[in-house]
């Protein structure tokens, strides 16, 4: 279909990524493209490609792909890592800046990566100032239209080791969210389910500049799609 937004994703075996596949599933609008250095288990009614490569091959497979508007949502945390900041540092700041410049190269009119909440380049937090000096380095790529998603902790089913602070986050979220009112909405929890599908409205959007969303723009988002 000559309308349809081709989407490219990259972080297609993520939470995130995982719920954006599922929920492209009945979307005729959507033509959805995964990355991936692995299999990805797809849904059933899953009508997508997927492209499979190391991440030294992704800016061949994100031009490949001939998106409109590619999605990055990927990560990894320091203990995952084992506190190794360099290890870190080359997935969420070198991997996800390569593959946005690759979707410049591939002529994607827009970007949207998947941040956190609280990014900031001066923040004392090793992992907010990296994701901050992301932010500030993809708005120099002068997309014509770059989301910026800034969640707080997701909430959703994870593949793989377990993480026990995200576990015990999920577990006691919804009650912390009460407490969160005023200017510390932003930080309340977001179901992976729900970020899936204000991405996909976003997808495609042909509004100019560069936006930043947090949770209540999560649910604008949700109820005007």
């Amino acid at each position: 279909m000559s309308d349809q937004t081709r989407i490219v994703l990259v972080g297609s075996t993520g939470l995130i990524g995982r719920a954006v596949i599922k929920e492209a599933v009945g979307r005729p609008s959507v033509h959805l493209v995964a990355v991936a250095r692995r299999e990805v288990p797809l849904p059933k009614g899953a009508r997508m490609e997927l492209l499979l490569s190391d991440t030294e091959h992704w800016p061949d497979a994100i031009a490949a792909g001939r998106p409109h508007t590619v999605v990055i949502a990927l990560g990894t945390t320091i203990k995952t890592v084992g506190g190794d900041k360099a290890a870190f540092r080359a997935v969420d700041h070198d991997l996800v800046l390569q593959c946005a410049a690759a979707a410049k190269s591939a002529g994607a009119r827009q970007l949207i990566v998947v941040s956190s909440v609280g990014a900031q380049f001066a923040s004392k937090n090793f992992y907010l100032s990296v994701k901050g000096e992301v932010e500030d380095k993809l708005a120099k790529l002068h997309f014509d239209r770059l989301d910026i998603i800034r969640p707080g902790i997701l909430r959703g089913h994870r593949e793989g080791p377990p993480r026990r602070a995200e576990r015990w986050g999920m577990l006691f979220s919804p009650l912390v969210d009460l407490l969160l009112v005023g200017p510390m909405r932003k930080y309340r929890s977001a179901k992976a389910a729900d970020l899936a599908q204000v991405i996909l409205t976003l997808a495609g959007n042909k509004q100019r500049g560069r936006l930043v969303l947090e949770h209540d723009d999560f649910g604008r988002i949700l109820r005007r799609g």
